[in-house]
């Protein structure tokens, strides 16, 4: 989907309150904005991951690795998506699993075969009679395979060993002999997933394809990766990926430099992120979970080559592994393939000095206070967090328990109706909630809850009210009707099967692995159906206070391992942290003698040579590639009925979903005044979370989730390509099973017109909510942050959007705080207005998903819908929308210790006209000059560029980076790096595979629906999106040459806009006065 509109449309609604049970809702961050929960996992190619397990539990990553994050989006909507799944059926007999003579040949030993209903697979469990290994095959009729090798790998300390290890095994091996075999698989493979994650306690490396000789490239680059690494042989790709010491010049200073020492400390600039640490390490002071898999950047320098060589050898082995496949491929293919690899090695014992040692549960509870680094000058009165965290039990629990507190989360927490969140929100207490409830992703769960915006002396009140809060739910249970919503969520998620972009079968894999890799049942985490019936059994005969009230108390009251975290504002932390970094390396660089010093410099040099010499093509040409005959030369087209149901235009797609609906109902938002667009998005969570006059919004919030499986509201924006005007909507987008088809749409039409304004203390949390959101992302999403403002530069679109979602927005939500006890008649007003303006059958349009049957059922449904609509008597203008920011460089000024920096141009205003070689190169300039220049030389976590196809924006955004004006520097010369460029036939091959990979992103059917909904909106036609992937398909070495000369208006005319650190920005302004305008963003 294209960068600017999904950006749009997402980042400006509401967060989601309900939390998706189903197997994991992945949040690429390529893709999207990062959550504000504290990461556990790092990973690579820049994956946020929101993994729910069925159980009611989140895997929250951190960042971790190569690529870029929130904004390089799949782009390319407007073309065609390859591969579109369908809720699985049952198996074909090819797929029902390997041959047992054949395992049994291959040195595979069957330790147990099922049928799992939930998932219409077969799943086998071998092990490698060699060496130990286990390994899941899961067979279905799901083209969208997926391999995955998962190592336990406890760390000791906080040196980051298995974040750099991760980073760095993907970095050349012994069949591919390259710099990066990874990035060339970006460059030129179809996957639908590739990516790596450290967590706590394990690694995990998974790819996923829907083409199965792309596929088994993908499998054989990530095993000799992993087993047969370069970098244990080759220190400079543990300096480039970990640390290492940085001299240009004898006569300068000597720094720090790491892809991974550069992505901590961004990771340690964002207070939830310091928060979850310091919680992780305070429950678990006696494992492995009492330091820091990531890699603490104050100790990260403390790790040798040699102890990062002895982690490899002692846990990437065969013994250590669990490994999984998915999917329609051969069964015996995949046992072949392994057995290459696995047979090459003895068993180890490996597994015994991994296990992880459980946590003893305290004997009384402790309180930790932590600083974080906060902006100087800023009222830091509220500024403070208070976390209660409980360790749940000193052992794994069982799946019954584990499934009934999953649901007890959802109750309590899952859903801005639940009662301890709302009791804390309504409060005042603080801004917004921290810890995220249940988690069970590691060995022993855990659950956190608190605030954060809190005053000092109210620190005391939000622990008192959490404990109070939860002694009433244990007392007085919980209403039936949010028991029945609560659960009609989960049913509706699990069966559903709604991974979104993220591969089923990597959701799967996910969720087994969270028991398998503790030597438990791999299969228990993927059975759900008879434990939820037997919950729902349990509630129904004993009632849900029989079943929660227990749980609540023994787990939480009743349980003393309670660690409380308050997190204070340091306005001096960031200065202080950078000064204790300073004195160290002033103290190593006294200690070099005149030659070390020599030493170091040409070492510097030698290790920059080799990061930006690019690979020979004899040596690229190792790496399995796809040829062009691969490739589909049509698009494949999303089946569209456009017709009419009461005068409104309604857009229908027969797809197979399983019997849900999905439905989207879209209003033209040109009527809203100017000064309202800023309560867009407010307006959006007000309709969600205000009631009516006969239900108040718990009500009203709880009859959606036992109807429905979920409504939402939010605002979409794109620039139109060859039109002056915006498109720009609201969109209502909601599911239910067919037979529900009724239920969603009067609840629709309730949530729209019936919702009242009224609320002026809930009104007034959604700001404080919102504020904090904004705030957060500042710090953790700064470049998407700096994304956004340039294109309120640039264009019309972009400035709406800034407007409900920037910095513009941010500062409007600091002023609307003070105002709402002036002038909440005013505000109230405001809303109405908006919604008069939105609200008419001659302005809507509607957006069907599911199949014919279904589509034809839902017909008098939508009629009635339509006909309760107002209609507009006489044609009404839209309103002018002129608003445009300044074209002036700026810098965004928060407390950090990393920059984001972008750099664009509207390419259309120097007379650009689209060519579909322009999405080829664009993505070759990602993962070539970018990738090298500002990630592997400049020390940066991601560099990218993204082309905003119907704006005409071209962006460049680097995200953790520790330099500015460098980085620029190296966006400027972009055009220089295309003009001298020299290609042979193999590299530009597969340089049009990866854009078409990119161009044909898997889809389930409720996104393919939506992305023709979205083509409709913008104009794009079957004819366009065949003339573009002609393009792409024909893209020349020629294209990129006359590109240079087109993209050279990003170096001359371009905006800058840096979100920064106060003494980055100052020595920027040192070495070129006056460039950059400064804003004080935190």
């Amino acid at each position: 989907m294209d960068r600017a509109i999904l950006h749009r449309s997402l980042s400006c609604a509401p967060l989601a309150c309900t939390k998706l049970l189903s197997c994991s809702s992945h949040r690429l961050v390529r893709r999207l904005p990062s959550l504000s929960y504290l990461p556990r996992q790092q990973h690579r190619l820049l994956q946020n991951l929101h993994n729910r397990s069925f159980l009611g539990t989140r895997l929250k990553p951190s960042i971790s690795s190569l690529s870029v994050p929130s904004l390089n989006l799949k782009r390319h909507f407007s073309l065609p998506a390859r591969a579109v799944a369908s809720p699985l059926k049952d198996p074909s007999p090819e797929a029902l699993g390997a041959d047992d003579e054949v395992a049994e040949k291959l040195g595979f030993e069957k330790v147990s075969d099922q049928f799992l209903d939930e998932c219409k697979s077969r799943a086998i469990l071998y092990k490698h009679k060699k060496t130990g290994a286990e390994i899941m095959s899961v067979s279905n009729n799901d083209e969208n395979k997926v391999f995955g090798i998962v190592f336990r790998t406890p760390p000791k300390d906080s040196t980051g060993i298995p974040h750099i290890l991760e980073h760095s095994v993907l970095c050349g091996s012994r069949k591919y002999p390259l710099k990066e075999p990874f990035v060339e698989l970006l460059k030129g493979s179809l996957h639908t997933f590739l990516n790596a994650f450290t967590y706590p306690d394990r690694t995990c490396y998974p790819v996923a394809s829907t083409n199965t000789k792309d596929f088994y490239n993908l499998v054989d680059v990530y095993l000799d990766a992993v087993f047969f690494p370069k970098c244990v042989e080759d220190s400079q790709t543990f300096q480039q990926e970990g640390w290492h010491y940085e001299l240009n010049d004898p006569t300068e200073d000597i720094t720090y430099k790491g892809v991974v020492f550069n992505e901590m400390k961004g990771v340690y600039s964002q207070p939830d992120n310091i928060l979850g640490r310091t919680t992780q390490q305070a429950l678990f002071p006696d494992n492995t979970y009492g330091v820091d898999s990531g890699g603490d950047p104050q100790v990260i320098p403390k790790l040798t080559f040699e102890e990062f060589k002895d982690f490899h050898s002692k846990f990437y082995h065969p013994s250590n592994a669990r490994i999984w496949f998915y999917g329609d491929d051969d069964s015996n293919e995949r046992l072949r393939i392994l057995s290459e690899y696995l047979d090459m090695f003895e068993a180890s014992s490996a597994p015994h000095e991994s296990r992880i040692k459980p946590q003893k549960l305290f004997a009384k509870p402790t309180r930790v206070i932590e600083k974080y680094p906060a902006a100087e000058g800023d009222d830091l009165e509220k500024k403070n967090m208070v976390c209660l965290n409980w360790l749940l039990d000193d052992k794994p629990l069982d799946l019954e328990t584990e499934l009934a507190l999953g649901f007890l989360d959802h109750l309590m927490l899952g859903t801005p109706a639940s009662p301890l969140r709302k009791i804390l929100l309504e409060s005042r207490l603080g801004e917004a909630i921290v810890g995220g409830g249940i988690e069970d992703e590691l060995l022993q769960p855990n659950f956190s809850i608190g605030l954060k915006g809190v005053s000092k002396e109210d620190i005391q009140k939000v622990e008192e009210l959490i404990i109070s809060t939860l002694k009433t739910l244990a007392e007085e249970g919980f209403d039936s009707d949010a028991v029945e919503a609560s659960m009609n969520t989960i049913e509706f998620s699990l069966r559903e099967n709604n991974t979104g972009s993220f591969p089923r079968g990597l959701a799967l894999m996910l969720r087994s692995i969270g028991k398998w890799v503790y030597d438990m049942d791999p299969f228990e985490p993927l059975k759900y159906q008879k434990p939820l019936m037997a919950l729902k059994a349990r509630i129904a005969e004993e009632g849900s206070k029989s079943v929660f009230a227990p749980l609540i108390e023994k787990y939480i009251l009743n349980n003393t391992h309670l660690v409380t975290v308050e997190m204070q504002p340091d306005p001096e932390k960031d200065s202080r942290d950078e000064a204790l970094e300073k004195e160290a390396l002033n103290k190593i660089k006294a200690s070099m003698t005149e030659e070390d010093l020599a030493e170091l410099t040409r070492a510097t040099q030698e290790l920059r040579l080799k990061q930006e010499t690019p690979d020979s093509p004899e040596a690229l040409k190792v790496v399995p590639c796809l040829s062009l005959n691969d490739i589909p030369k049509e698009p494949i087209s999303i089946p569209i009925e456009i017709g009419d149901i009461n005068g409104v235009k309604v857009l229908k797609h027969d797809l197979f979903t399983n019997d849900v609906l999905y439905a989207e109902v879209v209003f033209d938002m040109s009527l809203v005044k100017q000064e309202l667009l800023p309560l867009v998005p407010l307006f959006c969570q007000s309709l969600m979370e205000m009631g009516t006059k006969d239900m108040d919004f718990v009500q009203l919030n709880q009859l959606i989730g036992r109807k429905t499986g979920g409504i939402s509201v939010y605002p979409l924006t794109s620039s139109v390509r060859g039109k002056e005007n915006p498109c720009s909507h609201i969109v209502v987008r909601g599911k239910a099973m067919s037979n529900r088809t009724e239920d969603l749409f009067n609840l629709v039409n309730c949530i729209l017109q019936d919702v009242q304004f009224t609320d002026q203390k809930r009104f007034k949390q959604f700001v404080s909510q919102s504020k904090a959101r904004m705030e957060n992302r500042l710090r953790g999403s700064g470049h998407s942050v700096a994304a956004a403002r340039m294109d309120a530069k640039l264009n019309v679109a972009g400035w709406i959007s800034e407007q409900m979602g920037g910095v513009s927005y941010l500062e409007f939500l600091r002023s609307l705080e003070e105002k709402i006890d002036q002038d909440w008649d005013g505000i109230s007003s405001s809303l109405e207005e908006i919604r008069r303006s939105l609200l008419s059958r001659n302005r809507c349009l509607v957006n069907l998903t599911t199949d014919g049957n279904n589509l034809s059922k839902s017909e008098k449904y939508i009629s009635k819908f339509l006909d309760l609509l107002p209609t507009s008597a006489t044609p009404l203008e839209s309103v002018s929308w002129n608003g445009r920011l300044s074209a002036n460089h700026e810098a965004i000024i928060v407390p950090t210790q990393v920059n984001y920096v972008g750099k664009a141009a509207n390419l259309y205003d120097v007379g650009y006209e689209l060519k579909g070689s322009a999405y080829v190169i664009s993505k070759y300039i990602s993962n070539t000059w970018l990738w090298d220049r500002v990630r592997v030389s400049g020390g940066a976590y991601g560099g990218f560029c993204d082309f905003d196809t119907h704006s005409g924006v071209f962006s460049f955004l680097s995200y953790r980076d520790p330099n500015l004006l460098k980085t620029l520097d190296v966006y400027d010369a972009t055009s220089d790096f295309l003009r001298e460029l020299e290609m042979d036939n193999d590299t530009l091959t597969k340089a049009i595979i990866g854009t078409i990979g990119d161009v044909d992103s898997y889809q389930l059917p409720d996104a393919k629906g939506y992305s023709s909904m979205l083509r409709h909106l913008l104009g794009v036609t079957e004819d366009e999106r065949k003339l573009r992937r002609e393009e792409i398909l024909t893209t020349s070495l020629k294209d990129f040459k006359e590109f240079a000369g087109v993209i050279e208006a990003v170096k001359d005319k371009g905006v800058v806009v840096a979100v920064a650190s106060p003494d980055d920005v100052e020595a920027a302004h040192k070495e070129r006065p006056n460039f950059f305008q400064t804003r004080k963003g935190l």
